[in-house]
């Protein structure tokens, strides 16, 4: 059934009908731009029965740029209607309907048994791989699937509570850092993740990506963010003891992401005076922009106006240097990024803010940009309990958590991998603060209005502080 389903997905998938889907589709990342062309530029089908075709297909705009999306695809006859409640159908015609595959369980199976096989297909430009890295997942035919539905920019499956695959929607060229931090962490044996299960990709004559990893899933463990939430209702002096030992398990993360010198990849470097000018200057064309169109709003009352002194701030501290190491790092670390089980903290998702492009995701950085990102999730937390739950967080809370985190975490990482001294290292993270400040007050006035107050008050308390 290998040709009829080539043919036939083609055929039936008119630019107009793909255009519109893809549109509607949560983790399409234009959503402000309109899809002015696109083609199916790749496409193979990695099963016969069910069919589960994979499509790589690009989108283009009046811009004249460009990108690249995943689709995997199932195919039915018109007879074989599929299931109320199951997969959205995307095109049909009166012998066959095209439909999205990653809602389906016997096509999300399939897709995980490729990467048990090893499957390797080779087309006219290109070549598809799967790749097992761990144990097979040796799914029976009765095993559960289930779609995660939190993800906005990927999809991802969990199957009978013990693995979970993760599907790259929006492709670049390049090992995806999701996949390539794994695969370091688990060869290193770092414990405080869910290991590497397997993985499949696509090398062709015009991109070679990352299309998938699959891990294993700790059914057992609980959300960072919500458990952080319930424990600053019930217990908080419980959250700041689990806090400090996020701090050792951060430092462990680090030391361990520096240790291989003999891997381009991963060995540290010594940072330059460049990196802290080119971050000043992303920072400043991110202050021109927020800043003079600062909406009509009490809460931002602490920074109208105040563009100018960010900026000034910014270059002054920029001005004292870096020092440490550059190393990879998380690159979108928050307490949502954690989980938590009775062995302790886990970390997830390396895969860096998919938002930026993937080269910078993959770039060396010091280890207090992650630091610094976590600081910041704290004093979310610490506001989001009463925004969500209605309940005040005990006084000094955020700046308990911050010390409990920070004491642990400066005691236990190799502190070569920091500026010499404490206020150095106190004034690197405070230049990572006030980018991630930034970037959040961007985010809110954008989408959540109502939490804005937020990284005003951090903008606030860092434009404050002595340099």
């Amino acid at each position: 059934m290998t040709e009829p389903a080539t043919a036939e997905i083609r055929q039936l998938l008119d630019e107009e009908t793909l255009r519109d889907w893809i549109a509607e589709q949560r983790w399409f990342a234009s959503k402000r731009r309109a899809i002015t062309g696109l083609e199916i530029v790749e496409g193979v089908a990695v099963h016969n029965d069910p069919v589960l075709y994979l499509a790589l297909v690009q989108t283009r705009f009046a811009t004249g740029t460009h990108e690249l999306y995943q689709l995997p695809l199932g195919l039915i006859r018109a007879g074989e209607e599929c299931e109320e409640g199951g997969p959205q159908r995307i095109a049909e015609s009166d012998d066959w309907i095209v439909y999205d595959a990653l809602a389906d369980r016997s096509e999300q199976l399939e897709l995980m048994r490729r990467i048990d096989d090893g499957l390797q297909i080779e087309t006219e430009t290109g070549h598809f791989s799967f790749h097992v890295a761990g144990a097979p997942a040796n799914l029976r035919e009765d095993a559960t699937a289930r779609a995660v539905g939190t993800e906005q920019s990927n999809s991802s499956i969990v199957f009978d509570n013990r693995l979970v695959l993760k599907v790259f929607r929006k492709l670049e060229p390049g090992i995806n850092p999701e996949l390539e931090m794994l695969r370091f962490l688990t060869k290193q044996g770092f414990p405080n993740i869910a290991p590497l299960q397997g993985w499949y990709e696509y090398e062709g004559d015009a991109l070679a990506s990352t299309l998938g990893v699959s891990q294993a899933f700790l059914a057992d463990a609980r959300d960072g963010w919500e458990m952080a939430l319930d424990l600053l209702e019930s217990d908080p002096d419980e959250l700041l003891a689990r806090l400090a030992a996020l701090g050792t398990v951060t430092a462990e993360l680090h030391d361990v992401l520096a240790s291989d010198t003999s891997d381009p990849a991963f060995s540290p470097e010594q940072p330059s005076q460049e990196s802290l000018s080119l971050l000043s200057a992303t920072v400043d064309e991110d202050i021109e922009r927020i800043f003079v169109n600062l909406p009509d709003d009490e809460r931002l009352a602490p920074i109208v106006g105040r563009g100018q002194d960010v900026r000034e701030r910014l270059t002054t501290r920029a001005g004292i240097g870096e020092g440490g190491r550059a190393i990879r790092i998380h690159g979108d670390y928050h307490l949502g990024q954690t989980l938590y089980r009775a062995s302790g903290w886990v970390i997830i998702d390396f895969e860096g803010e998919p938002a930026r492009p993937l080269p910078e995701r993959r770039r060396k950085s010091s280890p207090l940009r992650d630091v610094a990102s976590m600081l910041r999730s704290f004093a979310y937390v610490t506001s989001a309990v009463e925004i969500l739950r209605g309940r005040q967080a005990p006084p000094d809370f955020e700046r308990r958590a911050r010390e409990s985190f920070l004491g642990e975490y400066l005691a236990t990482v190799d502190r070569a991998l920091l500026p010499p001294g404490e206020a150095a290292i106190g004034n690197l993270l405070s230049i990572y603060e006030l980018e991630k400040a930034i970037y959040e007050l961007r985010y809110e006035l954008d989408n959540r209005p109502e939490w804005v107050a937020i990284p005003v008050a951090g903008i606030r308390r860092l434009l404050e502080e002595e340099v």
